[in-house]
């Protein structure tokens, strides 16, 4: 399928911002984020009206949003640890697409490769549009519409909330849109002097990448879920495991299986999950607080550990980390704690990535997110999918109906290979 770029343009706030909200300071929490760009793709079929004129709504409604989360029309201003918010402008793309939209969902890998044509060329954060869409028109009328946010002042929730604003305002009215977001968290949490980390991806190489998703609906879920438990009988996990737990176990043991038949002998690992800390600390904080405000859930295994490579095993490591991270973040109730806790799991996973002998592996969790909520005004979404996901990342993203989850993921193809040979051998033991 080609993608022809028809038209791109920068789409400023319709309201200008006053003058004592024109410079914003991020918060410590949004120094810790890579400079890399959050890409998402929302799928819609055909239903015969005019895409167009929709492409016009859309341009219309987004300048209304970007009035409300003002700094996404600004620029980063990384010397000051800032974002000057000069209403500049988010760049929108129009797009023509050769082929049928049914033609990409139809696939079962739904082809990465592809998707990646359907997101804007992506730069560095800093100086560039903050947000950047791109109104992918297929032959057929079927619409994919690729958003991608700087990480420098977003997280999950942050484009969460913005997307499903900019639908409210595009479908009803930006009169409608109820939420009011905050970006206080910077004076809240003031940018601090921090010593530059490795971002977790990796180097250049010309191994060729895979890039993969994998569904596992709400029926492999619950199988898996039984095969953790061990059954009545057995009871191998103390609690109800949920979805989140049983899949990031099942990934997180597969890629230590790809380690050990990459170098022989089973290695350490560190896994960390992203963990959303609004609403679970002490400290209270704004309601819809835009930025990056979230810590990790850091998870071991070492090799010497008596354990067997099982799903139960990993699935505890994992509860017991998330409960960890929530017990930690409900004491922590004054910003230096919180940003004391942060720091020192952020710390642990930049060690381990340092370390040669260390394998680490970070999980993106976007799920019980509305992502599925996203009604412009013709639907919601048939489809959302994560793209160009980074090695070492690994994205979980609910499926359209709640049940199940899908993982992005990138590897090398003898790596891939392997990790889906292990996922089939586990999974045949549900029955």
């Amino acid at each position: 399928m080609e993608v022809q770029i028809l038209s791109r343009k920068l789409i400023a706030p319709s309201s200008p911002t006053p003058p004592h909200l024109q410079n914003l300071k991020v918060s410590c929490f949004d120094q810790l984020a890579p400079s890399i760009y959050l890409p998402c793709i929302f799928y819609y079929p055909a239903d015969g009206e005019n895409n167009e004129k929709r492409s016009k709504e859309m341009e219309k409604s987004l300048a209304e949003t970007l009035s409300l989360f003002y700094p996404l029309g600004g620029r980063y201003i990384k010397e000051e640890f800032s974002v000057e918010c000069n209403d500049m402008g988010a760049e929108f793309l129009e797009a023509k697409v050769g082929g049928f939209l049914s033609q990409l969902l139809e696939r079962e890998e739904r082809e990465s490769e592809m998707a990646s044509h359907l997101v804007a060329p992506l730069f560095q954060a800093e100086n560039s549009p903050l947000v950047i869409v791109q109104f992918n028109m297929f032959e057929c009328g079927g619409l994919a519409i690729g958003i991608s946010i700087a990480h420098r002042i977003a997280d999950a929730f942050t484009i969460g909330t913005f997307i499903n604003a900019w639908a409210t305002a595009c479908r009803i009215g930006s009169e409608k849109v109820h939420c009011r977001p905050s970006f206080q968290l910077g004076s809240l949490f003031p940018p601090k002097e921090i010593l530059p980390s490795s971002s977790g991806t990796a180097p250049g190489t010309d191994i060729k990448i895979i890039r993969r998703r994998f569904v596992f609906d709400g029926h492999t879920l619950s199988k898996l879920k039984a095969l953790a438990r061990g059954g009545d009988s057995e009871q191998l996990v103390k609690h109800h495991p949920s979805r989140v737990e049983v899949v990031t176990a099942l990934i997180w043991m597969a890629l230590i299986r790809v380690a050990q038949a990459r170098h022989g002998h089973l290695r350490p690992s560190l896994l960390g999950l992203t963990f959303n800390m609004r609403g679970k600390t002490a400290m209270t904080t704004p309601d819809y607080s835009c930025g990056n405000f979230v810590n990790w859930a850091n998870a071991q295994f070492m090799p010497d550990d008596e354990i067997k490579m099982e799903l139960h095993h990993f699935v505890n490591r994992v509860h017991d980390a998330i409960s960890t991270t929530t017990h930690d973040c409900a004491k922590a109730s004054n910003s230096d704690d919180i940003y004391s806790m942060v720091s020192s799991k952020a710390r642990e996973v930049g060690e381990a990535l340092g370390e040669g002998n260390v394998d680490t592996y970070m999980f993106s969790c976007w799920c019980r997110f509305p992502w599925y909520e996203a009604d412009f005004g013709w639907g919601k979404p048939s489809w959302v999918s994560s793209v160009d996901v980074p090695t070492g990342i690994v994205m979980l993203m609910d499926t359209k109906d709640g049940d199940g989850i899908e993982v992005f993921l990138a590897l090398d193809e003898s790596s891939m290979l392997t990790l889906q040979q292990n996922l089939d051998k586990t999974i045949s033991f549900t029955g």
